[in-house]
C-alpha cells in the first residue's frame, strides 16, 4: 500500500500538470489568455492588500519587540509546566496566529536547538501542522475585498487556533509520550 501511495504522489503533480491544459485544449477554452487574464487579476489584488500587509507586519514587530509576547509567555507557562507542556513550544502558539513565516522560523528554531525526535520538535511541528495564521488570513482575503467588520471570523479563527493548540499537544503527549 506505501508503495501505490508514493507512486501516486510522485506522479500526481506532473499529471496534473498535464492533464488542465489538455482538458481546457479539448473543450477549447484559450488556455494562455485564460492565464493572462488571471495574472492580471492576482496583480491588482496583490497591490490592493499591501498596506494590509504593512500594517499587519508593524503590529507584530511592534508585539514582539515590546516584550508583550515574553510576558504572556511567562505569565501562561507554570500552567503548562504543571500540564507537562514544554514551555518551549509556547511562543509558536502565540505567534503562529500572527505570522506564518515568524512561526516557522520559530518552529525551525526549535527543531534546530532539540532536534526533529524530540517531544518539542515533534510539538512545534504538529502546531504548525495544525494551526493557520489567522490574522493574516483576515488581513489579505478580508482586505483583499474590502470586509470591514471581522470580529465574528476573528473569535472564530483565534478559537480554531487555540483547539488547534491545545490538540496538538494532546496528540503529541498521547502518540509520543
Amino acid at each position: 500500500m506505501y508503495e501505490w501511495i508514493t507512486v501516486i504522489s510522485a506522479w500526481m503533480i506532473p499529471f496534473i500538470i498535464v492533464f488542465i491544459p489538455l482538458y481546457a485544449a479539448f473543450r477549447r477554452i484559450p488556455v494562455y489568455e485564460t492565464f493572462l487574464e488571471g495574472a492580471k487579476d492576482g496583480f491588482g489584488t496583490a497591490v490592493n492588500i499591501i498596506p494590509h500587509l504593512v500594517g499587519m507586519m508593524v503590529a507584530i514587530s511592534m508585539f514582539r519587540a515590546s516584550g508583550a509576547m515574553d510576558m504572556l509567555a511567562s505569565l501562561i507557562s507554570p500552567l503548562l509546566d504543571q500540564l507537562g507542556v514544554p514551555s518551549e513550544v509556547l511562543p509558536l502558539g502565540l505567534l503562529r496566529p500572527l505570522t506564518g513565516a515568524g512561526s516557522l522560523a520559530f518552529t525551525a528554531e526549535l527543531i534546530k536547538t532539540f532536534g526533529p525526535d524530540s517531544m518539542i520538535g515533534r510539538m512545534a511541528s504538529t502546531i504548525q501542522g495544525s494551526t493557520d495564521t489567522t490574522l493574516y488570513v483576515l488581513t489579505v482575503y478580508f482586505g483583499a475585498i474590502g470586509i470591514r467588520r471581522s470580529r465574528y471570523a476573528l473569535k472564530v479563527g483565534l478559537f480554531s487556533d487555540l483547539v488547534g493548540f491545545i490538540a496538538a499537544i494532546i496528540i503529541c503527549l498521547y502518540v509520543f509520550g
